[in-house]
């Protein structure tokens, strides 16, 4: 039984940093990157679309990504809808193709993008300690109603206390390689 609580946190643990991976994918390092428009929709005839189904998405060179739309009167919706995402990417197109040219950053921006990734980190420690406390309440119910012993209970909570531990690691993992990646001239 204890096998199931902790199979059962360790899959939510997962989830957990891959949420952050996906969170950190949309943040702007100064590299072109297709994921930094993800949460943007078109109105593509009436229906709400992601870019990447009304346009073609490429990464040419290390600082532009080209969309080339499959409709050439969806340009000027696409500018408009890039402009209001607030990314401070301003489009330019040559009536078939829209460039954005992502400007290097500062080192203060990048200072403040690293401020920000250590605040998304920290929320998903909080989000993995949290899990931690559902599985020790979840197993506490099993030894209060009989179904484990006093010492399942305490072999399992060292078990549940390594796995977090592990999980941080992973997410402080995560923050490292992103940190170098946004620090990266």
């Amino acid at each position: 039984m204890t096998k199931e609580v902790i199979k059962d946190m360790k899959a939510h643990m997962e989830k957990t940093v891959e949420s952050l991976r996906r969170e950190y994918q949309k943040i702007r390092t100064g590299r072109a990157n297709i994921a930094l428009l993800d949460d943007i929709r078109i109105d593509y005839y009436g229906t709400p679309s992601p870019l990447s189904q009304v346009a073609t998405l490429a990464v040419p060179e290390p600082r532009t990504i080209t969309l080339q739309p499959w409709e050439t009167k969806m340009i000027s919706v696409i500018e408009k809808a890039i402009m209001n995402a607030n990314l401070g990417l301003t489009p330019t197109n040559d009536g078939k193709l829209i460039r954005l040219n992502l400007p290097a950053l500062t080192e203060e921006r990048r200072k403040e993008i690293v401020k920000q990734l250590k605040k998304m980190a920290e929320e998903s420690k909080v989000a993995a300690r949290n899990i931690r406390r559902d599985a020790n309440e979840e197993l506490k119910k099993l030894e209060k109603n009989k179904q484990i012993s006093e010492d399942d209970l305490k072999r399992a909570e060292k078990e549940v206390q390594d796995v977090t531990n592990s999980y941080v690691a992973k997410i402080d993992d995560v923050l490292a390689h992103k940190e170098k990646e946004v620090m990266e001239v």
